[in-house]
C-alpha cells in the first residue's frame, strides 16, 4: 500500500467517518502512531490500523 498523500509505503490506515486513507510515517494520526503493528483501534466512527 502507498500513502494517499505522498506515495511513500504506508505504515497504516485511517478512517474518520466518513475519510478515510491509507498513510505513511509522515502523514500518519497520532492515533495510528500509538499503535504496535498488526494493532487496531474503533472508536465510533474513527477506525485506526497500523501495519
Amino acid at each position: 500500500m502507498k500513502c494517499e498523500y505522498c506515495e511513500k509505503d504506508a505504515i497504516g490506515y485511517q478512517g474518520f467517518g466518513c475519510c478515510s486513507a491509507y498513510v505513511c510515517l509522515d502523514h500518519a494520526d497520532n492515533f495510528v502512531l500509538a499503535l504496535k503493528p498488526r494493532e487496531k483501534l474503533a472508536s465510533g466512527e474513527c477506525y485506526f490500523e497500523r501495519y
